[in-house]
């Protein structure tokens, strides 16, 4: 798995805003369109989310799953969030990271993505896949975070 996908943008707000409505999971079906479902199953002792149970459909990919989250931010909120896949049905790998750093007035946002399938899809369906979740995922951070 080792093609990714990798999108950025600068959202106008301080990286600690950035990183709340990231840490926000439960408010992701109010704002990220192909997530229709979320839970979170366990907390890190510091309030941070550990496990996190998604419902997602995303026109090819359509799957309830399991990540795992790492978070090693500052308190100003840069640094890097990510996951890995624990369980799920359709997806055998998902890895991905937010990386959030400042940027002038604003928090430059940069989004990496590798998913892998149990069912058979040409690599470039799959690319082009990971390209809508990340590219729709960062825009509507942006609108989420801005508005």
């Amino acid at each position: 798995m080792a093609d990714r996908t990798e999108s950025s943008l600068v959202i106008d707000a301080a990286p600690g805003a950035v990183l709340d409505v990231i840490a926000d999971f439960p408010s992701y079906p109010k704002w990220a369109t192909e997530v229709k479902r979320v839970s979170v199953l366990s907390e890190e002792g510091d309030g941070w989310a550990d496990q996190v149970e998604f419902t997602l459909d995303a026109g090819v990919i359509k799957d309830t799953y399991t990540l795992d989250y790492a978070w090693e931010v500052t308190a100003g909120g840069t640094g890097v969030v990510s996951w890995s896949l624990i369980k799920a049905t359709v997806l055998k790998a998902m890895n991905g990271s937010y990386t959030l750093a400042q940027e002038g007035t604003g928090t430059r946002v940069t989004y990496r993505l590798a998913v892998d399938l149990n069912i058979p899809m040409l690599g470039l369906l799959k690319r082009r896949a990971e390209k809508v979740i990340v590219d729709t995922a960062l825009k509507e951070l942006k609108k989420r975070v801005e508005g």
